[in-house]
């Protein structure tokens, strides 16, 4: 087996940690020469990959992938199948099972209320609507390709070296108050759970992988700050804190997303819930990274 991460960051490092084992070769591009390095100490062939062009090395890579997983995000589109076209079939002949990382940003606002895979997309941003085509143009491929294909959208990402501890302790946490507002999570243990899990099974179409507790993401401050027995940062109003329009457009959409399809498929989840989760980091002393 040779899985090949594109866009090998946070989560695709979980997505090659949870693959690896005897018999497996994990490979993985970044755009810079610095973070190659960080992807060797992990134990990840490392290849360089602008988006634009594939160096000889990579391309020669691509012969004996059996898993792909493209984990960067679009621009005006998606810069992989851009570059696969036609040719993907003779670059990668042996190619088993696809895995596309998306958001469960691409369904839009839904005013709080709880949504599944059948939920129509009504993405806000631009950057979702560039990510729903190229789910679509993902899916495609498995089809013609006759190899499944998989998205994953996935909701907000945290766990080691990327938590509300982390935040508390650089002093950079808010605990923004917007009413009846609602996020969901996933510990980034369980991307890389989920994705082996689908490739595993040669399951295909598209799978929400998110934890069981949508809530209100100033309660998870206070959880966190609880576990550290520190103060939690004043409250402040949404509607007159400083954000980035980014930040603002996060908050521009509202919804309760089940993970009850990945969990009928057999799926079970180290982290369903954030309170477990945060006590779990905090007790293993491994929430700094």
């Amino acid at each position: 087996m040779h899985v090949m991460i594109f866009g090998c960051g946070y989560s695709g490092t979980a997505i090659a940690k949870a693959f690896a084992g005897d018999g497996v070769r994990v490979s993985g591009t970044t755009r810079s020469q610095d973070k190659m390095d960080v992807l060797r100490q992990n134990g990840i062939d490392a290849f360089l990959f602008d988006g634009e062009t594939m160096e000889a090395r990579l391309v020669q890579a691509l012969a004996d992938v059996t898993h792909l997983v493209q984990s960067i995000a679009p621009g005006k589109a998606d810069p992989l199948l851009r570059l696969l076209g036609e040719e993907g079939a003779s670059l990668l002949p042996r190619l088993e099972w696809i895995g596309y990382l998306s958001t469960v940003g691409v369904y839009g606002d839904h005013k709080g209320a709880w949504i599944d895979e059948e939920t129509p997309c009504v993405p806000v941003s631009g950057r979702s609507k560039e990510r729903l085509e190229a789910e679509a143009g993902w899916l495609a491929m498995g089809r013609q390709r006759g190899v499944p294909a998989a998205v994953l959208r996935l909701s907000g990402i945290y766990g080691p070296g990327r938590n509300a501890f982390c935040n508390l302790e650089k002093g950079t946490a808010r605990r923004l108050i917007k009413k009846d507002q609602v996020f969901n999570r996933i510990r980034v243990e369980d991307i890389g759970a989920a994705t082996r899990f689908l490739s595993e099974h040669g399951l295909s179409g598209i799978y929400n992988v998110t934890d069981n507790r949508p809530g209100p993401p100033q309660d998870v401050i206070v959880e966190a700050a609880r576990l550290m027995g520190v103060e939690p940062p004043p409250e402040q109003a949404f509607e007159t804190a400083e954000l980035t329009p980014m930040a603002r457009t996060f908050y521009g959409e509202n919804k309760r997303v089940s993970n009850a399809k990945l969990k009928a498929a057999g799926f079970e989840f180290s982290f369903p819930d954030y309170p477990m989760s945060l006590a779990q980091l905090w007790q293993d002393g491994r929430w700094r990274g």
